[in-house]
């Protein structure tokens, strides 16, 4: 068992593996903390290669004794070589990562899967989320899949589809007149009166465990290989840091080793309307300035981040970058996924593909690189996004109205 203790970022003081998410000494967030020193890297390596299709390959290396057993199979998600978008971008190695293929269409049932898990274990029968809309599907779904009772709560703004996408599952949905960062108040203002685990508040330390297992899968579809570079969104910023820890744990443990000119390199992507972290690392500052959310990327657009400030050390550590994107350019960023890949991406997707082309139009991604691109949404959850992007031709059902339409008037004749 590797998993020891929660652990505080800030000032290091250790506490129970039990539901606390916060320092009582300093108030800095709290993380599960590991001994990797006693672990076999070669039996863990047999152990993932037989494992299940699913996160749980990677139990060894995530917070519980044993594999728990989970009702709704999550992970091993396709990575996905992008060969045409990555000629289209001038890069010479392109893999498209796509947890569009979980359970609810999102990365978020790798984390939601994660602390249920750790909610059941502590003895919870109700469970709660604050979310923009991504996170209320997956913990809806994984909780009527372990028939525990579920609230969601979400900004009064939150795309029609998501809202039908999380009723279905049975979640009694509260709709707050507000900003995210004004739900997660609330959330976290219930959680001191009320004995349900809350996925991203007082369980979170283990709910941000599951967004390591995206790290595990990269390399272990790249062949027990790191990328040279890897493109992510950011919203809270714990995907961001997650994965690069997952990549540290494996370094440690002798499965993979670094690239040879280093790294990986983190780059995150931001929408312009809701890009705090962004601004930051532009700025030089060391923590992000609130902002109030204005972008049609709502999965992302949480204006208080809490991982921001470690976003920002690693994307300076790695020698990255933390780039914003305007709503146009997320658009565009949705088209070039969908025409070069047949990946059709929500939002956040377009915010990361916007934010590749970008790095790759500045050349600061040289031709040789691997470069590994995250796509956390699927983009029916976001049709309104597009709908103004998209052109349809309207005919008589006749074949020279066809012709004349798309300019073939006498094509067929030559």
């Amino acid at each position: 068992m590797a998993v020891e203790a929660l652990r505080c970022k800030e000032c290091g003081e250790r506490y129970p593996l039990d539901a606390r998410y916060v320092c009582e000494r300093c108030f800095g967030p709290l993380e599960v903390e590991y001994d990797l020193s006693a672990i076999d890297a070669s039996a863990v390596r047999a152990r993932i290669e037989s494992g299940p299709a699913s996160i749980w390959r990677y139990a060894d290396l995530l917070p519980f004794a044993t594999p728990p057993a989970s009702p709704l199979p999550v992970g091993l998600t396709p990575l996905v070589r992008a060969d045409r978008l990555a000629e289209r971008l001038g890069l010479g190695e392109v893999w498209v990562k796509n947890d569009a293929a979980n359970p609810t269409h999102s990365f978020k049932d790798r984390v939601v899967a994660v602390a249920i898990a750790k909610a059941r274990e502590l003895g919870y029968s109700v469970v709660a989320c604050a979310s923009t809309g991504n996170l209320a599907q997956a913990v809806a779904a994984h909780a009527a899949a372990a028939g525990l009772d579920a609230y969601v709560f979400i900004p009064a703004d939150l795309e029609r589809e998501k809202v039908l996408a999380t009723g279905v599952y049975g979640a009694k949905i509260v709709a707050v007149e507000g900003t995210y960062d004004d739900v997660n108040r609330l959330c976290t203002e219930l959680s001191a009166e009320r004995e349900w685990a809350f996925v991203n508040v007082n369980v979170r330390p283990y709910y941000a465990e599951g967004s390591k297992t995206l790290g595990y899968e990269i390399a272990e579809q790249l062949g027990f290989e790191l990328p040279d570079r890897v493109v992510c969104p950011i919203a809270s910023g714990s995907m961001f840091t997650k994965i690069a820890r997952a990549f540290d744990e494996l370094v440690e443990l002798g499965l993979v080793a670094r690239p040879e000119r280093g790294g990986p390199i983190f780059c995150g992507a931001q929408a312009a309307g809701c890009a705090p972290v962004a601004e930051a690392f532009a700025n030089g500052w060391d923590v992000c300035r609130p902002v109030k959310p204005n972008t049609i990327a709502k999965s992302l657009a949480i204006g208080n981040p809490a991982d921001g400030p470690y976003a920002l050390e690693l994307a300076r550590r790695s020698g990255g970058t933390i780039e914003a994107v305007s709503d146009r350019e997320i658009v565009e960023g949705i088209e070039l996924l969908a025409e070069t890949t047949g990946i059709f991406p929500e939002t956040a997707g377009g915010v990361t593909v916007a934010v590749l082309r970008k790095l790759a139009e500045q050349g600061k991604i040289a031709p040789d690189e691997r470069v590994v691109v995250l796509n956390t949404g699927e983009g029916l959850k976001t049709l309104d996004a597009i709908a103004d992007a998209v052109e349809v031709v309207r005919i008589e059902p006749r074949l020279e109205a066809f012709d004349r339409a798309f300019g073939l008037a006498g094509a067929a004749a030559s």
